[in-house]
């Protein structure tokens, strides 16, 4: 049972991305998703979230940056990031829980995919 991240990579500053979180032993249509990241040499924090309904959840400081969605037939949760900015920088992981939920109630940690924005 595991979740796991793809799609990072090296971009310019402005650039966009689409993070894939796809899950194996399991179906994600029954759980809520989430969406962290940590950068270097700081915690890890909780940037999106998507319930079993499609209800989204982001902190303000990425709200109208990134957007998270689901395609249940693909067993896939997507993290869109647009106009990406070097303190974006940060290895991205996907987590299932619930996305009212406390961070340390999330499970299914995959390996995560590094973003890294620079010019």
């Amino acid at each position: 049972v595991q979740l796991q991240a793809s799609g990072g990579g090296v971009v310019r500053p402005g650039d966009s991305l689409r993070l894939s979180c796809v899950a194996s032993g399991f179906t994600l249509d029954h759980e809520d998703i989430g969406w962290f990241r940590q950068a270097p040499g700081k915690e890890r924090e909780g940037i999106s979230c998507i319930s079993t309904d499609g209800t989204t959840y982001a902190p303000t400081s990425v709200k109208g940056q990134f957007t998270i969605s689901r395609d249940n037939a693909k067993n896939t949760v997507y993290l869109q990031m647009n106009g990406l900015k070097p303190e974006d920088t940060a290895v991205y992981y996907c987590a299932k829980g619930l996305c009212y939920g406390p961070e340390k109630d999330f499970s299914s940690w995959g390996q995560g995919t590094l973003v890294t924005v620079s010019s």
